[in-house]
């Protein structure tokens, strides 16, 4: 006995009796369904790096590595389920992870927009001395300075500015950083300016 690829029903003939469908045409609304929530996927991973660069978490760095490894990870169980159902092999449970992890990206997209825009707390003002400055290039262009860190447990921090600042900005120098609390606790980078 198998499943169904389509609808997921346990089938005895090549036709499911739930859906309708043969096997091929189950194969196909099987890579439709995976086309369009791997489309939906990667939208919603571009909305939290957009919500990151909008309302920049001190620790973005690391939120973004876990975004890729989540984005790789969901890419090739992606691929390992439409590998498997070529195969005509069983897919239902890895086709539910997949299901599961798409709206990951989204809601964590939520949670920095949320956590930035509803935030009322009160703005904390450190001065902390700039050890260095980068730039990345191309269709998104990054540009951050690293500073002293203020934090305990920390010996740096990576902040985000803007291309007036960040040329005003010079290395030794000291800069003022306004960190907010955030609503939903992960706290945020509102303003970098040079004293």
């Amino acid at each position: 006995m198998t499943r169904c690829l389509n609808c997921g029903a346990d089938r005895q003939e090549d036709v499911c009796s739930a859906c309708g469908l043969g096997s091929s045409a189950a194969e196909y609304a099987l890579r439709r369904k995976l086309l369009n929530r791997t489309a939906i996927f990667l939208v919603g991973t571009i909305a939290f790096v957009a919500a990151g660069f909008r309302y920049p978490p001190l620790d973005i760095d690391g939120m973004l590595i876990f975004i890729g490894a989540m984005f790789a990870i969901t890419l090739g169980l992606a691929i390992w389920v439409e590998r498997r159902a070529l195969r005509h092999g069983e897919v239902e449970k890895l086709k539910r992870v997949y299901y599961g992890l798409i709206p990951v990206p989204w809601l964590l997209a939520v949670l920095l927009i949320a956590n930035g825009a509803l935030d009322r707390g009160s703005t904390q003002v450190v001065e902390t001395r700039v050890l260095g400055k980068f730039a990345m290039h191309g269709p998104v262009p990054t540009r951050r300075v690293v500073v002293r860190s203020w934090r305990p447990g920390h010996r740096w921090e990576r902040l985000a500015v803007a291309s007036d600042d960040f040329d005003r900005i010079q290395v030794g120098g000291t800069v003022e950083v306004d960190v907010r609390g955030g609503l939903a606790g992960i706290p945020w980078v509102a303003d970098v300016s040079s004293r």
